[in-house]
């Protein structure tokens, strides 16, 4: 394919995950996008990277991610969490809004925007939180540059972010046009059973926040969003039961899985993690992981996001239920599920589809999520053969639910916008994240 400009970057040899398939091609980057795909020979360039015996992916978009700034920085900030994004691969991150303030107005927005500015590696948008209060200002602000859309907690994970009345969530799914992420547990069985978390029992975790819980509030949020003709992004989907109401809702709902509902399991989890398993939905019973993996492998899961939500091990340490709930998981998703790919239970294209193209359509991400001609040269390039053990000790929070663990399968390079942002596990240059940009801001 001839080319006018010379190349700012050529990648050649490299096996590349095009949107059909497996290919090994050359690319060419110019000004941060990929500017040319195929067999590029000698044209020129200012820099040449030999990708042979490497893959090429784009790079990963993890659309569930809790960064601990502002009000939590002792756990993580966007510029500790986004340095573990851009070693794990992952070059654009949607940031859910349960910080100190939550983000819940324009002008807490454009704040997380600006303490972004010149400290993400990565590419970046927030959400905003749903609540009583904001409910009629959504549909304007949901268009703001930096704005992921709306979160909505229907069941108290999190502080004053908790919307579970019927009538205002109908006016929040009335008034919303993009797609709204959706935390779904029962608020009101919550209550009524909390009772079963018992004193330093983290085993009880799924009992007390059990299938019921969950199934009940997805059941709930579905009925009434094809009713109002809203569009759904069901987070963190943990039952089985939960998949079957899924299914016929495929035209208004999408759906998200965690690497870690499906890699972990009750009761085993529980009795070797203890607190550090605790998340909320539950890490279930093997069934539901089983029903997990099914769902995912017949195309009803659209992607996989981390909810990644680092604490220290401080806090993890009180007795249970006085522990907080979540764990990290940024700079282990690629790695966690290139496993699984060398281990045979998941395709390479399927890994790409479930955390680039997925995400990208989900949520109408522009020019991102695939390796083709005119998008974002964000790129991660993986070594399948290569073996590593889980090491977290490096990260702000310390700890990881998988360390120790030794995973065939890493990334070696990652590129944001055509810069090199980590090589062989060390940051490069200097944190230029931008705000990711989305079709839904540009409605009218």
């Amino acid at each position: 394919m001839s080319h006018a400009m010379p190349f700012q970057l050529v990648l050649r040899n490299g096996v590349c995950l095009l949107p059909w398939g497996k290919t090994q091609l050359d690319i060419g980057i110019v000004e941060g996008k990929i500017a040319a795909l195929g067999q590029l020979g000698q044209a020129p360039a200012a820099e040449v990277f030999d990708a042979a015996g490497l893959h090429i992916l784009p790079g990963l978009i993890d659309s569930h991610v809790h960064w601990r700034e502002p009000g939590l920085t002792h756990k993580e900030d966007m510029a500790s969490g986004s340095a573990q994004a851009a070693l794990g691969g992952v070059t654009s991150v949607f940031e859910m809004p349960n910080t100190s303030p939550p983000t819940t107005t324009a002008a807490l927005l454009a704040q997380k925007l600006s303490l972004a500015m010149g400290r993400c590696w990565v590419d970046h948008a927030f959400f905003l939180g749903a609540t009583a209060d904001n409910i009629s200002s959504l549909r304007e602000w949901e268009k703001l540059p930096g704005c992921a859309g709306v979160k909505l907690f229907l069941g108290s994970s999190t502080g004053s972010l908790l919307l579970n009345e019927e009538g205002l969530l109908s006016q929040l799914l009335q008034n919303c046009r993009r797609r709204i992420a959706c935390h779904c547990e029962d608020e009101n069985r919550l209550m009524q059973r909390k009772a079963l978390a018992q004193t330093a029992q983290p085993q009880t975790h799924p009992l007390w926040r059990d299938e019921a819980c969950a199934f009940g509030a997805t059941q709930k949020l579905l009925e009434l969003a094809k009713a109002k003709g809203a569009r759904l992004h069901i987070l963190h989907v943990s039952t089985e039961e939960e998949l079957a109401l899924l299914q016929p809702a495929r035209a208004f709902a999408t759906a998200e899985v965690t690497p870690q509902h499906l890699l972990l399991s009750a009761p085993e989890c529980y009795e070797r993690l203890g607190t550090l398993a605790q998340m909320n939905p539950p890490l279930r019973s093997p069934r539901h992981a089983q029903a997990l993996w099914g769902a995912l492998h017949g195309g009803l899961v659209d992607c996989l996001g981390t909810d990644h939500a680092p604490h220290t091990r401080e806090e993890k340490a009180k007795p249970y239920p006085l522990s907080p709930s979540g764990m990290p998981g940024l700079s282990t998703l690629l790695p966690l599920m290139l496993n699984q790919v060398a281990q045979g239970n998941l395709k390479l294209e399927q890994l790409v589809e479930l955390t680039a193209h997925g995400p990208a359509r989900v949520f109408g991400v522009r020019s991102k999520g695939r390796l083709a001609l005119g998008y974002d040269a964000d790129l991660v390039l993986v070594d399948l053969e290569k073996k590593q053990t889980v090491d977290a000790s490096h990260t702000r929070c310390g700890w990881n639910a998988f360390d120790g663990h030794s995973l065939q399968g890493w990334p070696v390079a990652t590129l944001l916008r055509g810069q090199w942002v980590a090589r062989e596990g060390k940051l490069v240059g200097q944190p230029e994240g931008k705000p990711v940009e989305f079709e839904g801001a540009l409605m009218g």
